[in-house]
């Protein structure tokens, strides 16, 4: 598919409130290379902060789901596995923001002003950690160029 059919794609899947297939078109563009137009990067930002919504919120039922069945071991034990299967999601989400980034978002990012530095650090630092309540603490706003903060 190409660059024009895929953010058509990713509009319908938004306004279908179909966040991973939007996220997945976004993708996709992010991919083939070419620095992103603002539309583009909204487009890319908002599909993945409403799919990492969606499992926060999820991560946040379960967690109280779990915390509530104590003493109900079977059901604990259910809740728990669910929650940790909701984290490992989180954490693939995170990765791929952060691979996109490192690999295409930032390299083709023009007009930093000659001379400045990055406002960010060096791709090695980055990485995403979990807060003592077990959520991501990364956030995933892609600001318009030449800055993209995460």
């Amino acid at each position: 598919m190409d660059k024009n059919e895929l953010v058509q794609k990713a509009k319908l899947a938004e306004q279908a409130e179909r966040y991973d297939d939007m996220a997945a078109c976004m993708k996709s563009v992010t991919e083939q290379g070419a620095e992103l137009s603002n539309e583009e990067r909204n487009l890319l930002s908002v599909a993945y902060k409403n799919v990492v919504g969606a499992r926060r919120s999820s991560w946040r039922v379960v967690s109280s789901i779990e915390q509530k069945t104590e003493g109900a071991e079977k059901k604990q034990q259910m809740a728990r596995e669910y929650r940790e299967k909701i984290e490992t999601e989180l954490r693939d989400i995170c990765n791929d923001v952060l691979s996109l980034l490192e690999k295409f978002l930032i390299p083709n990012a023009s007009g930093w002003p000659a001379g400045t530095a990055s406002p960010l650090p060096p791709p090695g630092v980055w990485g995403t950690q979990l807060s003592p309540s077990g959520l991501p603490t990364t956030s995933f706003a892609i600001l318009p160029a030449p800055i993209l903060y995460i």
